[in-house]
């Protein structure tokens, strides 16, 4: 049963998706519902125009064939008739009695099949019907033939409407690359029709979209630099104050407020330059496991986090700057936010395919998972992380999932139970 389910789901999907498959057969059946129109409503004119008109015709005629026949009637006189005429006789009577088509029923004429009757001087009856018609000689032929033409036509229905739609395909295709960023290659134009024009706005969007993606990026940029240096000399100034007991504290307020300014100034700098579509990599040769044990060192002398790697790991061509930003951004969030768990962080790394997989867990409360789906958001931080002494400013995470993305990988965020474990996949 599950199979037929499955088929019968597929082809209503099939049948809900594809406009072409719906425009096919709403045609055929269009076809076919004109044809039988058609054919019903002639049928019904002749039937009732012509055949009180025909009425005297045939009756004269059959009355001249029973002349012909002969008294008594000749049977050999009927059977050329009916092999040269597409009707059937039959005689009953005292003296001859013959069927021309006994071994099989034959109807009469007319819309009731009603038998044309005459009676001879002789005390004979002579019956008239529909005997073999030209096209039923060759039954076979003619219905592979038409079927063949049915099918044909269809087939050509499908071709055209296919063509017809094939500036759809574009569009989506062209949909899917603006959605990725990839603004470059525009739709093509392959009529001058409804589709066509909107493949036309389309692209129209895409450039001014385009245009303010790249003038947001410029600002950004161009902000982001130009407040780095009177930060810089408001931590120099900040640094040179006399370090009175009075002003110890304050001093340390304002040299960490203008530590975090410049940590975020940073990363939103690294953002925009990994979300580029035109990224460049400076790759090199990178021991990964040398350089998750150096930055561990860094981070915490190499006592609170716990290494896992194989002996065999490749070495990979990555950008060692971006790496090392990755790697210290997913440890500096376990220590933080696995502070108080029974074990101190781990990360691990594994061969996957051609690429390395490199997860950091931390032995923490975890996440809610309805706030997993949103870690590696821009500027996004749990309810939990919202304290100046645990949380940064969101773009931790974030600037982690466009390091593994900018090198082909992705990065997966999971519930470890307990704690969070991050996934990071670098090829």
């Amino acid at each position: 049963m599950r199979p037929q389910r499955s088929g019968q789901s597929h082809w209503r999907h099939r049948w809900r998706h594809s406009l072409r498959v719906r425009l096919i057969i709403v045609f055929v059946l269009l076809g076919l519902a004109m044809t039988a129109v058609f054919l019903g409503g002639m049928q019904r004119a002749f039937s009732t125009g012509w055949r009180d008109a025909a009425r005297p015709l045939v009756a004269d005629y059959m009355d001249r064939i029973v002349a012909e026949l002969g008294t008594p009637p000749d049977a050999a006189r009927a059977q050329a008739l009916v092999t040269r005429l597409p009707i059937s006789i039959r005689i009953e009577g005292p003296v001859v009695n013959w069927d021309s088509h006994a071994d099989r029923h034959r109807h009469g004429f007319g819309q009731r099949g009603e038998w044309l009757n005459r009676m001879t001087a002789d005390g004979h009856r002579i019956s008239f019907g529909v005997g073999t018609l030209p096209w039923e000689r060759e039954p076979q032929g003619i219905g592979w033939i038409t079927l063949a033409l049915l099918l044909g036509l269809i087939v050509l229905a499908y071709a055209y409407v296919r063509r017809l739609l094939r500036p759809l395909d574009d569009i989506r295709a062209g949909a899917e690359r603006f959605g990725r960023g990839a603004f470059e290659v525009p739709i093509p134009l392959r009529r001058r029709d409804e589709l066509g024009d909107l493949a036309q706005r389309i692209n129209t969007m895409a450039n001014d979209i385009q245009g303010m993606l790249d003038a947001k990026r410029a600002l950004l940029l161009a902000l982001s630099h130009e407040l780095r240096s009177p930060l810089t000399r408001a931590r120099l100034n900040a640094e040179l104050l006399p370090a009175t007991p009075e002003g110890a504290v304050e001093r340390a307020a304002l040299l960490r407020d203008l530590a975090e300014m410049r940590d975020l100034i940073s990363d939103l700098l690294e953002s925009e330059r990994l979300a580029s579509p035109h990224v460049a990599l400076h790759r090199e040769p990178v021991d990964l496991a040398a350089l998750v044990r150096e930055v561990a060192n860094e981070l915490s002398g190499g006592h609170d986090i716990a290494t896992e790697s194989p002996a065999d790991l490749p070495v990979l061509s990555l950008d060692r700057s971006r790496v090392r930003l990755l790697v210290r951004n997913l440890l500096d969030n376990a220590l933080r936010h696995g502070a108080e768990g029974a074990q101190p962080p781990r990360v691990t790394l594994r061969k996957a395919g051609q690429g390395i997989e490199l997860e950091v867990r931390d032995f923490g409360p975890g996440v809610d998972a309805a706030q997993l789906e949103r870690l590696t958001e821009p500027f996004y931080r749990t309810d939990s992380a919202r304290q100046r002494a645990t949380g940064g400013v969101g773009l931790g995470m974030y600037l982690c999932r466009l390091v593994a993305e900018a090198h082909g990988g992705t990065l997966a965020v999971r519930n470890a139970a307990p704690g969070l474990a991050v996934t990071a996949l670098l090829t």
